[in-house]
């Protein structure tokens, strides 16, 4: 129950944010020849705030190894659709030819993240 709930206001917060429209051009996803994490939230989202820290970590700790990817859907609306995001955060997991191969809904923290890297080949 409480995670219906949980997914119900980060989808009532999804809809409800403001058009925030960012020009930056979005990075390529997945990155071609690397397995990529990619994270689907938004710099506002309580959970996708939790995310960030760990997100930040992980984009350092495996550059050049695996790419990292975070895409605020509240700025890029086409983005979640595109994506076919219902909640989040939500991270997908590419490897290294581009295949998607795992999706999560939800705070993912750091070692469940590392975890499925590895299980991809990436250390």
């Amino acid at each position: 129950m409480k995670r219906r709930c949980l997914v119900l206001i980060i989808l009532l917060c999804l809809v409800a944010a403001p058009a925030l429209a960012d020009t930056t051009p979005l990075p390529e996803v997945p990155e071609k020849g690397m397995v990529t994490m990619l994270d689907l939230g938004a710099h506002k989202c309580v959970p996708c705030k939790m995310m960030a820290p760990i997100i930040t970590e992980l984009q350092e700790e495996y550059k050049g190894k695996a790419a990292i990817i975070f895409i605020d859907v509240w700025q890029h609306r086409d983005e979640a659709k595109k994506y076919g995001i219902r909640a989040i955060p939500t991270q997908i997991f590419y490897d290294s030819t581009g295949k998607e191969v795992s999706r999560h809904v939800g705070f993912m923290d750091k070692k469940s993240i590392v975890a499925v890297l590895k299980k991809l080949g990436v250390e």
